[in-house]
């Protein structure tokens, strides 16, 4: 039966009509852990996101891979249950918990019921405070991520991210693979993993969002309950990284009929007075789809790709404007010349009213779509407040959209646009490139 309503719950909720009017309540536990809640009691049901800043760039050095192999053992037996016992225990209570780690955060996703949400917050308290790492545990998760790096190291894909990073970012933990190379999980102790635990799961770079039947009063007992026995303090944060930039081409010789390529030159951060202008630029440019120019030139005009895509990553210690495509072997190095076209093309003509105009109503009329359900309401809170975001974003957002000029843009364009820092990394056998 409980499952019947949790199941009943997260279809309803994905059929109520999507939403951008959001009422967001910051909350305080007693124990001063601060939250952010959107109340919706409409169903007896409640996201809860987790975010704890830092994530696998805090790997020690020499440990790549620990918070990676540390948050895939976080359901593998917590307590005095195995991981048998703790997947029974989750599905009679009809709770949901995903654990998830990129290079700047470690990410607990959990959902529940209101008449099981005691037993479901002292689970999940189980598997942030005590997780076991037994040595059965470990084996089997280091098993599965071996075979994701191995995997990874057959994958043209795979192979242009981790060189791209590398040929960027150097030594900073941004360099290398987050998952770690097969030497460097192959070697990782339990000791280690104990280790990465207690410097990426602490209080001092917590984020917190509740969306569902939950009030703020009982939202802050609830997170002391759940968090008060966590380190005050982690491992300390990186420094900022510095991309290398060079504009070159770099070449990584793969058998496969078809290159694959990343592209990226400098970006700029969200709190940034230029930031929705570049976004909206970036729109135009490769992020609107079959609408961008960057689609439109190098897929409809020359059919030299079945897809290219740009796009602003806004990273803890990086900003990047990305971007990937495929094409074939011999056509390749026309699309990487087409790119550098539109690229200069964008800078030195800039984009015309109705290119911005589109652009507008595409983003405003999109943003609400994103609201469609308690989970996806709740990560993006946790986003807003990592970025820094004030609370009322939500609804001011299409307002900072909409004030955006042609000016603006197009002064972006020639300030933001770097066709001579835009780098390249080819991973393939593209016919007229070199290193």
């Amino acid at each position: 039966m409980i499952r019947f309503v949790l199941a009943f719950a997260a279809t309803l909720f994905l059929a109520l009509p999507a939403r951008a009017g959001v009422e967001i309540e910051e909350v305080t536990s007693p124990g001063g852990i601060t939250a952010w809640l959107v109340e919706e009691r409409s169903i007896p049901f409640v996201a809860l996101e987790l975010r704890f800043r830092g994530g696998g760039s805090l790997d020690a050095p020499g440990k790549r891979g620990a918070t990676s192999l540390m948050t895939g053992l976080l359901e593998e037996g917590a307590g005095d249950m195995d991981a048998r016992e703790f997947a029974r225990a989750s599905e009679r209570l009809a709770a949901s918990f995903r654990y998830d780690v990129n290079d700047d955060a470690v990410t607990v996703s959990a959902k529940f019921l209101t008449e099981t949400r005691d037993d479901a917050i002292a689970l999940l308290r189980e598997s942030l405070v005590d997780p076991q790492f037994d040595d059965d545990a470990i084996e089997r998760v280091r098993r599965q991520l071996l075979s994701s790096i191995r995997s990874d190291e057959k994958d043209p894909r795979a192979i242009a991210g981790r060189v791209f990073d590398a040929k960027i970012y150097g030594d900073h933990p941004y360099g290398t693979p987050l998952d770690g190379t097969a030497e460097s999980v192959s070697a990782l102790t339990r000791d280690d993993l104990v280790a990465a635990h207690r410097g990426a799961l602490a209080r001092d770079r917590l984020y917190v969002s509740a969306v569902g039947d939950i009030t703020g009063e009982e939202l802050g007992a609830l997170l002391d309950r759940l968090l008060a026995d966590l380190p005050e303090s982690g491992a300390d944060l990186p420094g900022p990284a510095e991309p290398r930039l060079d504009g070159g081409i770099e070449v990584v010789d793969f058998d496969t009929p078809q290159s694959v390529v990343q592209f990226a030159q400098p970006g700029l951060d969200f709190d940034h007075p230029d930031y929705f202008a570049t976004y909206i630029l970036n729109h135009i440019l490769g992020g609107g789809g079959f609408e961008s120019r960057l689609m439109n030139e190098i897929r409809e005009k020359r059919g030299l790709t079945y897809g290219i895509y740009s796009y602003l990553v806004d990273k803890d210690q990086a900003d990047l404007w990305m971007g990937s495509v495929a094409s074939s072997n011999e056509r390749v190095a026309e699309a990487i010349e087409a790119v550098r076209e539109e690229w200069v093309r964008a800078r030195d003509e800039g984009v015309t009213e109705e290119e911005l105009e589109q652009a507008k109503t595409y983003l405003t009329g999109s943003y609400p779509l994103r609201f469609d359900g308690n989970g996806p309401i709740a990560r993006i809170m946790v986003a807003m407040q990592m970025s820094d975001m004030p609370i009322d974003y939500i609804e001011t957002r299409n307002d900072r959209v909409n004030a955006v000029t042609l000016d603006d843009v197009n002064r972006v364009a020639k300030e933001r646009l770097d066709p001579e820092r835009l780098s390249f990394v080819v991973v393939g056998r593209p016919q007229g490139l070199s290193n």
